[in-house]
């Protein structure tokens, strides 16, 4: 470039075309096959569609989660918990707080061992759980993605192997 000229990032670089004229469109090109893209994009979808679903209760993503572990394995130590299910344990310790006040676990420190804390659900939290089981786990707007059962079977079983979720002798 000379001095003067003014530089046109997408007439200046070798091997880059200038950009079309869209409606809006991106072209993604290479990243349409990145997984670690595709999966925070799908992230980003599942969470659009859990806030639309279960924001007028004030339910966070990770919450019901945390709840129903607890449900299912009562008195789950805290760091394992946090461990199990990805969650910083700065983050989880906020979880715990808010859950803790809208009264739907408990927390005990054991008299054995006092730097453990184990959960457990309140009467309400039980309650809270049986309730929204169904929404969580069902197939409402929650869940409407545009797959088929089975190709929703296949995505659950390929997310298993690949995060290394539940393995099984199938997987």
């Amino acid at each position: 470039m000379n001095e003067g000229d003014t530089f046109r990032p997408d007439q200046d670089r070798p091997g880059v075309e200038a950009a079309p004229d869209t409606d809006g469109a991106v072209s993604l090109h290479e990243l349409e096959n990145s997984l670690g893209f595709l999966l925070r994009i799908s992230q980003v979808r599942a969470y659009e569609r859990f806030y639309a679903a279960f924001d007028e209760i004030g339910l966070r993503p990770g919450e019901f989660s945390v709840m129903w572990v607890i449900l299912r394995n009562p008195g789950v130590r805290q760091g394992l918990l946090a461990e199990t299910l990805g969650i910083k344990p700065a983050q989880m310790t906020k979880m715990i707080r808010r859950l803790e006040v809208q009264d739907r676990i408990r927390r005990v420190i054991p008299d054995d061992d006092r730097r453990s804390v184990r959960l457990y659900l309140t009467e309400g939290g039980e309650a809270f759980v049986r309730d929204h089981r169904d929404a969580f786990f069902g197939h409402d707007d929650y869940h409407n993605h545009g797959l088929s059962e089975a190709e929703c079977r296949q995505l659950a079983h390929l997310l298993r192997r690949y995060s290394g979720v539940g393995r099984r002798a199938d997987d």
